[in-house]
C-alpha cells in the first residue's frame, strides 16, 4: 500500500511541475518557472524515495533524497527572493 502512495506522490509532483512549466511558457512569469523547477526537484525526491524504500531497501539513499529536496526548495527560495523584486 505504501508503494502506491510513493508513486502517486511522484506523479502528483511531476504533474504540478509540468502544469507550472506550461503556465510559464504561456505567460513568461518567472515565479512559475522557479516553482516548476522546485516541483521537478520534489518529484525527483519522491522517485528516489520509491527507489530507496521499495527497489533497493538495503541501500540508504536518505542523504540523496534530502539533498534533492533541499536543492528544489533552494531554487524556489532564490526565485522568491531575487526574481520577484
Amino acid at each position: 500500500m505504501a508503494e502506491i502512495v510513493y508513486v502517486l506522490s511522484a506523479l502528483t509532483s511531476l504533474t504540478c511541475a509540468l502544469l507550472l512549466l506550461k503556465g510559464y511558457l504561456r505567460s513568461h512569469t518567472r515565479l512559475l518557472f522557479w516553482s516548476s523547477l522546485c516541483f521537478f526537484g520534489l518529484a525527483a525526491n519522491n522517485i528516489i524515495l520509491f527507489v530507496d524504500l521499495v527497489i533497493v531497501p538495503e541501500i540508504d539513499l536518505s542523504i540523496l533524497r534530502l539533498a534533492v529536496a533541499l536543492l528544489g526548495l533552494i531554487v524556489l527560495l532564490y526565485g522568491l527572493i531575487w526574481d520577484t523584486a
